[in-house]
């Protein structure tokens, strides 16, 4: 079956009760027993929910998994991976990551005996040099948050296989319709769920997916145990969204590629990070792990004043957290999504005070590129 053909029906069958074409929303917390041990396998809403149990076959299909497990959040996705690890093991992590992971691995998980390196993954050779006797789990993502730069999941996930270490790849940023962490070899993937893939800003959600039975035990485990689970509306919403998420990706990629190619013609931008521009770094490796470049963008004015004033006067690109919708947003990183990384380690990456993150929408393109040379005068 094809992308959009797995999107609109994978993992999603007639209701039962009514044949209802779409997965009804179970919102219910319990579940009756006919008598002792006697039941249709449902027991509490923390532990299953139809609803939610399609969501997870649904974005398990299109990640070419077996098995996804739903969050309440991208960052408890994030979270339920440690249930892979316990005190006194060791992740090595690329250190140009998303604000909230780092916040979550530095400031919660190092309290529990968990130590972490954080590496320049675009080099998979300093994963190899980072790997100790402990070490249990390497963590990607890729492309990166907020800087674009990419990670070889292949080379990585090879390496990791050599040592017998699970390796994990957070591909929020590309969706699967863009990238297939699995299928490159890595043994999970995981998403926030939030952004793309439901893609209108009205939910908050994680899913993780692996074709790893033992890896799928544990962390389903920890989806019961701590009890991070969607509501059946938010996953409602999702599945309803994955639908369109072929086309919606389509026009995102079309709009930020032009985007892209507008600022880094403009006289007031210094800097632009984008994939799909040829220019980019590491664009053998865009074309060879990736089927398309996304919607995520980021440039530098060279001056906090510039990008003050652009921020001011943006009309499209609204000024907020998140990304992934169908909206235009803009982002502040330093002030926002990675305000909890230290600022010798943002500076490091290139994470600079006049770094601007936009999270291109599917507006018109006329309209998006008027509205940022108006912003950038």
């Amino acid at each position: 079956m094809g992308f959009s053909t797995d999107a609109i029906h994978g993992g999603q069958e007639f209701d039962l009760a009514t044949n209802a074409v779409i997965t009804p929303i179970y919102m219910t917390s319990t579940y009756a027993n006919y008598g002792l041990g006697n039941n249709k396998g449902y027991h509490y809403g923390r532990t299953n929910n139809i609803t939610r149990e399609a969501l997870e076959k649904n974005i398990a299909i299109l990640e070419k998994g077996k098995y996804g497990i739903a969050f309440s959040s991208g960052v408890a996705a994030v979270q339920s991976i440690m249930g892979l690890v316990k005190s006194g093991d060791h992740i090595v992590a690329t250190d140009s990551i998303y604000g909230g992971t780092y916040r979550l691995f530095e400031m919660f998980f190092k309290n529990y005996g968990i130590s972490f390196t954080w590496v320049d993954m675009t080099e998979p050779k300093n994963v190899e040099n980072a790997i100790s006797e402990n070490t249990k789990l390497v963590f990607m993502e890729t492309p990166s948050n907020p800087m674009l730069t990419l990670t070889d999941i292949s080379a990585v996930a090879n390496i990791c296989k050599n040592h017998n270490i699970i390796s994990v790849v957070d591909n929020t940023f590309m969706s699967p319709y863009f990238q297939n962490p699995l299928v490159l070899g890595a043994d999970v993937v995981l998403h926030s769920t939030t952004k793309y893939l439901n893609g209108h800003s009205d939910i908050i959600g994680g899913i993780v997916v692996t074709n790893n039975e033992e890896i799928n035990n544990s962390i389903r485990f920890v989806q019961k145990a701590i009890g991070a689970v969607p509501s059946p509306f938010d996953c409602f919403l999702t599945l309803r969204s994955t639908k369109t998420l072929a086309v919606r990706m389509d026009k995102h990629n079309s709009n930020a590629l032009a985007v892209a190619e507008f600022l880094k013609s403009n006289s007031n931008v210094k800097t632009v990070n984008y994939p799909g521009l040829q220019d980019h770094p590491q664009y053998e490796l865009i074309k060879k792990q990736m089927s398309g470049f996304g919607g995520m963008i980021s440039f530098d004015t060279g001056d906090f004043e510039k990008t003050k004033r652009f921020f001011e006067k943006t009309k499209l690109f609204t000024l907020a957290e998140s990304l992934g919708g169908v909206e235009s947003l803009s982002n502040h990183p330093v002030t926002m999504s990675h305000s909890s990384m230290p600022e010798n380690e943002r500076l490091k990456l290139g994470i600079t005070n006049s770094l601007i993150r936009l999270s291109v929408g599917i507006e018109d393109l006329e309209d998006l590129i008027n509205d940022l040379e108006i912003a950038l005068k």
